[in-house]
């Protein structure tokens, strides 16, 4: 695992009158994002006066830096970005915190999903850099999937030969990643963590690396407590984060593991559930 070493700025002081939280925190897909990956009416309005509240806002996901990047770029100045379920994580450009595999083990997990393909198993990997995503299948269908979470994404020849760090392998199945492709990958789970992050995904990562770790490095580089932090998720790969918040919200519909962990309930993400909350809790 890595740090930077260039301290984060601390979070000012709360108005008077609003409870006191610092940092909001949210998953992208099926909690800040509609079913239809759109971003919710007033996000950029709640971002607007979350900063004038002095309230740093993170998006903590899947996806790539360079995505979420992309999706945020006109208020992406002093936001901290979560990215690839923790294993990157990056303000203004700078790395945070990463927690890189080591050596040869994505290579592992590339031949491993070779043979699934070899046995009619509709599955692809994409190989996660800190540069950049790469992907051995070059057909519409798999990279349309593709596009959807690494805007920055290479097709190469072979993906156990890269000149990059990598932090993440996620696997997308066209069936179901729980069912198929996650008891695949059995093996790994010896060493490290393997987690469906979605019907279709499963990701292999450090056994260190998950957003709750990667939150509570945050929390402790700005002096921010978890009773100063709200978090919202929905799914497996949110668990740790909902552990490092007490104000930590399951979105209605989320993972039934996801509602049992979570301390509270916010509407679902078809109803602008993180913004509706963000607006009752902190009176904006």
């Amino acid at each position: 695992m890595t740090s930077a070493s260039t301290p984060l700025a601390t979070v000012s002081d709360p108005p008077a009158g609003r409870p006191d939280i610092r940092l909001v925190v949210t998953d992208m897909d099926g909690t800040l994002l509609d079913d239809a990956g759109r971003v919710p009416p007033g996000l950029w309005d709640t971002l607007a006066e979350l900063r004038r509240c002095g309230v740093l806002f993170s998006p903590a996901s899947g996806r790539q830096y360079a995505t979420l990047a992309r999706e945020f770029a006109e208020v992406a100045e002093g936001m901290v970005f979560i990215a690839e379920n923790g294993t990157y994580v990056v303000r203004d450009g700078v790395e945070i915190s990463s927690d890189p595999l080591a050596p040869g083990v994505a290579a592992r997990v590339v031949r491993a999903v070779r043979r699934l393909v070899a046995e009619g198993v509709d599955v692809g990997a994409v190989v996660c850099g800190k540069r950049s995503a790469y992907v051995e299948r070059s057909d519409e269908a798999f990279l349309a999937e593709v596009r959807k979470y690494y805007v920055e994404h290479r097709i190469v020849e072979d993906a156990t030969a890269l000149d990059d760090d990598v932090i993440k392998v996620a696997l997308f199945d066209f069936g179901s990643a729980a069912r198929t492709t996650a008891p695949a990958l059995a093996p790994f789970a010896d060493t490290h963590q393997v987690v469906v992050s979605g019907e279709h995904w499963v990701d292999v990562m450090n056994r260190t690396a998950n957003k709750g770790d990667a939150l509570r490095r945050l929390q402790r580089a700005l002096g921010i407590t978890p009773a100063q932090t709200m978090v919202f998720g929905d799914y497996l790969n949110d668990l740790e984060m909902l552990d490092a918040a007490e104000w930590s919200f399951a979105m209605a519909g989320a993972h039934p593991d996801v509602i049992a962990r979570a301390r509270h309930l916010a509407p679902s993400n078809n109803d602008n559930g993180v913004l509706r909350t963000i607006a009752r809790v902190l009176g904006l």
